[in-house]
């Protein structure tokens, strides 16, 4: 679902920074060979993500759900020099594919990857955090969120990705429909969570920005 014309998102990316050339081969590479190439953060929220990030300086990073790694990229830009990105993903075919681009850019050696369920990983990481993004299962985000808050530094950000779920979360909700239910509990959550601020950006699929007091 498109929030905003097709021609306004290519404004808004052309009036944007450029896309790095390493991401931009990353982009393409997902689209030639790896199925649901859409999951791709891409150039103009990959943009947002890096900026976020830069604003925010982080030490450590966590990221729940890899794909293909662009968005870890992205993150890694404001990372500081002895910072670390730790990011889970539970597709094994995916880890060379992202070990290859990680490897090219400048944060190779602090890029962490760990595959497997997010819920038995992430209680196994004894760090405090300063950036954490969420995009994974759905099902599964408040779960995650919960998990997260207690690992975060005071002022913290956690980025929430997709929570405007294609706009279904407007929609008459199917019974069947797990993954629009926990996002609307979701969403109610972090506006309602007293641990947190949070504003939904409408960026690509939504984007919540939450900050932990």
């Amino acid at each position: 679902m498109h929030f905003i014309s097709q021609e306004l998102e290519d404004y808004i990316e052309h009036h944007s920074e450029n896309e790095p050339q390493h991401l931009a081969d990353l982009n393409k590479e997902t689209y030639q060979k790896i199925l649901l190439p859409r999951m791709l953060s891409g150039h103009f929220q990959g943009r947002v993500l890096s900026m976020l990030s830069k604003l925010i300086r982080p030490v450590n990073i966590l990221e729940i759900g890899t794909y293909t790694g662009y968005s870890a990229l992205c993150l890694c830009e404001g990372m500081q020099d002895k910072g670390q990105l730790h990011t889970i993903d539970i597709k094994e075919e995916l880890v060379d594919f992202q070990r290859k681009y990680f490897d090219k850019s400048p944060w190779g050696t602090q890029i962490v990857q760990h595959l497997g369920e997010a819920i038995n990983i992430i209680p196994s990481l004894d760090l405090q955090f300063d950036l954490v993004f969420i995009d994974a299962d759905k099902e599964n985000y408040i779960h995650y969120f919960e998990m997260i808050v207690p690992k975060m530094n005071k002022g913290g950000i956690i980025l929430s990705d997709n929570v405007l779920w294609s706009g279904k979360i407007l929609e008459p909700l199917q019974n069947n429909d797990w993954s629009t239910k926990v996002l609307l509990e979701y969403n109610q959550l972090l506006k309602n969570d007293t641990r947190v601020e949070t504003v939904l950006l409408p960026i690509r699929d939504g984007l919540t920005v939450s900050r932990v007091l």
